[in-house]
């Protein structure tokens, strides 16, 4: 039998909260009513970065010098050690994880962390059919001082698999809420886009799905095979400035993407 999907909300000072995948999507009302949006203004600075579990030294130092300014917060292989929930907790108002799957202590997956309290969460989980592990993605939405509903979706991709029918099948949930969503949105994270079959399965998602490409001039994103793996899409915004940040901290380099949310 399959496991059931779900998130866990982290909010300081509460309860940490399970949260189970919504009955409809956020077009068909089943959001929360809106709180205080996620930036006073048109600016929105993002923070993408596959953390690597903790596993390496440094890593505090550079969410705490690049993540505590940011708006939002994409993590991939997030282990939920009292150090990163602390962190979260105590600079953003909401983090959500989705366990990938559970490690000895602490679950590891996808986790957003956002300046506002979400008011759509859809949890996604897909298993990879060689290793039998799973990687989880997460669709979020926040209100923005224009009025509109950001869409945000954190993915960490398929990596061990034949073809690419498990990885397109993962992206396919994900299609169907931005397909149906009016307004903007960020799609990032780690797609594990290493094959010459994986990014066109990618880059044909994104025209689909109308999102443009972030592109970094001064480009160290992490590659397998000549190909970067961590990648930034967005729709009905403008891209301000875009970096890669260069660290030992973890396998992978953090990407920092700052918007103009006003069209």
């Amino acid at each position: 039998m399959r496991k059931k999907t779900y998130a866990m909300r982290y909010v300081a000072g509460q309860p940490v909260e399970q949260i189970f995948p919504p009955g409809s999507m956020l077009h068909l009302g089943q959001a929360l009513p809106p709180g205080a949006p996620l930036t006073p203004d048109a600016h929105l600075k993002i923070l993408v970065w596959n953390i690597f579990k903790q596993q390496r030294a440094d890593w505090m130092s550079v969410l705490q010098g690049f993540g505590k300014d940011a708006h939002l917060v994409l993590l991939q292989e997030a282990q939920t050690t009292p150090e990163l929930i602390q962190f979260a907790t105590s600079n953003y108002l909401a983090a959500d994880q989705v366990p990938a799957f559970v490690l000895p202590q602490h679950p590891s997956g996808v986790m957003t962390l956002a300046s506002a309290h979400p008011v759509y969460c859809c949890p996604l989980r897909e298993r990879e059919p060689l290793l039998r592990l799973a990687k989880s993605a997460l669709v979020t939405a926040y209100p923005l001082p224009t009025g509109e509903m950001l869409m945000v979706v954190n993915i960490h991709a398929v990596n061990f698999s034949l073809g690419i029918d498990v990885y397109s099948k993962q992206l396919g949930p994900i299609g169907e809420q931005i397909l149906h969503h009016k307004g903007p949105v960020i799609m990032a994270g780690d797609f594990n886009a290493w094959s010459r079959q994986r990014i066109h399965a990618l880059y044909r998602f994104a025209r689909e799905m109308a999102l443009k490409e972030v592109r970094f001039t001064d480009d160290h994103r992490r590659k397998a095979f000549g190909r970067p793996l961590d990648f930034v899409f967005y729709r009905d915004m403008n891209v301000n400035k875009a970096s890669v940040l260069v660290t030992r901290a973890s396998d992978h380099n953090p990407l920092l993407v700052e918007f103009n949310a006003a069209r």
